[in-house]
């Protein structure tokens, strides 16, 4: 994915999709928030995994938004940015009014 995507919240056929950014070799896995970057935001997410095209740093993605928005894992999916650091994650069963609402507390 392109570096300079916009951070949307947007609406999914059955939920919403967020763009995220990870950091790897991270002492902890953490949830840092939503920030600025230039023009736009982005969510931004430490990462223990090595390298954050591996399947580890996708899983480690996934559980700690799933925790973040107090969902199942299996509720998420990486759809594209797989091989990256910037992940497009989509989010079954929740609006984007809800998924803005849990990651902004």
């Amino acid at each position: 994915m392109p570096n300079n995507r916009k951070f949307e919240i947007t609406d999914a056929r059955s939920g919403a999709a967020i763009t995220v950014r990870v950091v790897t070799q991270a002492e902890k896995t953490e949830f840092v928030g939503i920030q600025e970057e230039g023009d736009h935001k982005i969510v931004k997410i430490r990462l223990t995994a090595e390298a954050a095209g591996s399947d580890e740093a996708n899983e480690e993605v996934l559980e700690a938004l799933a925790f973040r928005l107090e969902i199942s894992v299996n509720r998420l999916e990486v759809v594209a940015g797989a091989n990256g650091r910037d992940k497009l994650v989509t989010i079954m069963g929740l609006s984007t009014g809800q998924v803005e609402e849990l990651l902004s507390n």
